[in-house]
């Protein structure tokens, strides 16, 4: 087999931004996955966005990734979640058709240039002088490379969970990955053990739709991708009903039968995403729990039932599931289960996603301890971009806290690590006014474009954006209604900027008049946070060398110094958001890192 300039392992989210980053900017890239038929599968919920993670899917757009085309292509819901609280908190959320949204993947990725698909699994890798060199796979190629990212999602080593079966698997009916983790812990990668789940799908037409409450998307579709401008596509309800004390009492009579209170699971499950049995337990005074009725596509019946996730057998899924209302005939057409699979220490990566411990290799998704195709496909999209920038020799993109949701993500991983399946919140922005999801072009776009990745027409189309707000912000200036100011009005929470009888404003599009009121009614709030990110850039770029040798610091207290040993932070930035280093001990390598750079 030929030689390749890059390879990556796994066609999920995080595989494929990442294989066409690389690709996209002319490298010769190689996609090893086990199954071409499983390439952008939905394995849970049928859904891309939500509060945060919308964001996170604008950034990648932005940016010059594919998940906003995919979903716009394939949407049959759409909603803005929190439209009656602040832009801060708001976020775009769709319905997938998930097998039309695969299909796309596939389609997408088959059609680029320089990308080639290769069916296999890979089972360990090549390394030369310390450095990753290619890959070996479970049919035995030897294949070389230049760069490698690893994207196995759950598949490392992985296992599935029902009641007392249990099967080496990935997915169910999908093999696990054996081999791999024993090759990253021989050469001296730390790793863990994570759990997630999924719960039944039933079918369409045994649904009793009128004991459940209707939940219908937005009258109008609006695009993830800052490159469409319309969307028609047909869009499906989605259904709420509830738990009850039966469906509460037939899990307590049966958790001893739970794979997760039994003892067979090890692996750290989501805190914000548990199983039914998890909700019971931690939360007995509960009297019921939402669940959504989620379509899983316009060709299929099967129905998602989202907020059942479990583990136990299948015999105690049909009754409780049968106890719910709405539910109480559903034939299940696949069973719900859990999934163990192996994680590597995301601490062991510099924060452009390459390996401390392998240079070379870049790791991304769910193998990095994340939970969510959105974190995984924005983890490929960044361990893309900087293997292509490695393969260039260029400095590496480093997003910041202070810029996107997606620097948050990253930072959060290399500098604290995490111990459970991270997921992104809105909460753990601390820039989240500036972060919003309608002004991830304005943030982002000018960065994917100069690594090489965002076109030129994304550029070009983001300047007429800019122009056209600038324009509005004038026109607004200039214009009195009711003798005052109109800029003045659209400041006041009560003034909707689409309701404004301005004539010069009517050409505008819906979007761009939406964004520059955003821009107006928060201005104060926005200079402010400006202000602070502007103090925590300039501790960003006070850079401390890789090779710095902390043990020559008097001063810094041992914990600290064995937390900055081991995390090797790249700037003081990232130095003071390590848990466990004290503000003096920063102070103190401050002085060092200056003294250093004078002499």
């Amino acid at each position: 087999m030929r030689d390749y300039d890059a390879i990556v392992i796994g066609g999920g989210h995080a595989g494929i931004e990442a294989s066409l980053a690389l690709s996209r900017e002319g490298f010769e890239t190689l996609l090893i996955t086990q199954s071409l038929d499983a390439i952008g599968r939905m394995s849970c919920n049928p859904s891309i966005g939500g509060l945060a993670k919308g964001n996170l899917v604008r950034e990648i757009d932005a940016l010059g990734g594919e998940m906003g085309h995919l979903i716009d292509k394939t949407m049959i819901q759409m909603r803005i979640l929190n439209r009656r609280r602040g832009p801060a908190v708001q976020a775009p959320r769709a319905q997938a058709d998930k097998f039309s949204y695969s299909r796309l993947a596939k389609e997408t990725l088959e059609k680029e240039h320089h990308l080639h698909l290769f069916m296999d699994t890979v089972v360990d890798f090549i390394v030369s002088g310390n450095v990753i060199a290619g890959v070996i796979t479970e049919r035995g190629w030897q294949i070389s490379a230049k760069t490698v990212v690893l994207t196995t999602g759950t598949f490392m080593d992985g296992k599935i969970f029902i009641g007392e079966y249990d099967a080496p698997c990935g997915r169910l009916g999908e093999s696990a990955a054996i081999g791999l983790g024993d090759s990253l812990r021989r050469l001296g990668f730390h790793t863990g053990r994570m759990k997630t789940g999924t719960p039944s799908r039933v079918r369409f037409s045994s649904l009793d739709l009128d004991e459940m409450e209707v939940q219908n998307g937005d009258d109008v579709m609006e695009a993830f991708s800052f490159d469409t401008d319309h969307i028609d596509r047909p869009s499906l309800p989605c259904y709420i009903t509830y738990t009850n004390d039966e469906t509460h009492r037939i899990i307590r009579e049966n958790i001893h039968r739970s794979p997760l209170y039994g003892g067979k699971i090890i692996g750290k499950g989501p805190r914000y995403c548990p199983s039914i049995e998890d909700k019971v337990v931690r939360f007995p005074d509960r009297e019921r729990h939402q669940i959504f009725v989620e379509p899983e596509g316009v060709g299929t019946e099967e129905m998602y039932l989202n907020g059942l996730s479990s583990s136990l057998p299948e015999e105690v899924q049909h009754r409780f599931i049968h106890s719910i209302p709405g539910l109480r005939h559903a034939e299940i057409m696949r069973p719900a289960y859990a999934v163990e699979y192996d994680y590597l220490d995301p601490m062991d990566l510099y924060p452009s996603l390459e390996s401390k411990i392998l240079p070379g290799l870049f790791v991304a998704g769910q193998t990095n301890g994340t939970s969510g195709y959105e974190e995984a496909a924005a983890q490929g999209l960044i361990a893309g971009m900087n293997a292509a920038q490695l393969l260039k020799g260029e400095k590496p993109v480093i997003l910041s806290r202070t810029e996107a949701y997606i620097g948050v993500l990253i930072d959060d991983l290399v500098t604290k690590g995490t111990k459970e399946p991270y997921r992104m919140f809105t909460s753990r922005a601390e820039y989240r006014l500036s972060l919003r999801h309608d002004n991830a072009d304005q943030r982002l776009t000018a960065i994917g474009y100069n690594a090489g990745l965002a076109p030129k027409d994304k550029m070009d189309r983001l300047s007429l954006k800019t122009e056209s707000i600038r324009n509005v912000k004038e026109i607004l200036h200039d214009s009195r209604m009711n003798g005052r100011n109109c800029y003045d009005l659209v400041r006041m929470p009560e003034t909707d900027i689409h309701a404004l009888d301005i004539e010069a404003l009517a050409s505008f599009p819906y979007s761009v008049l939406s964004e520059a009121e955003l821009d107006i009614k928060y201005e104060g709030y926005l200079q402010r946070q400006e202000k602070e990110a502007e103090k925590a850039k300039r501790m960003e770029n006070m850079e401390i060398p890789s090779d710095f040798d902390y043990d020559s610091v008097d001063g810094i207290s041992s914990e600290s110094r064995e937390k900055l040993k081991t995390v090797r932070p790249l700037s003081i930035g990232q130095a003071s958001r390590i848990s466990g280093v004290r503000v003096t001990d920063i102070a103190v390598l401050s002085v060092a890192v200056r003294s250093r750079k004078r002499g």
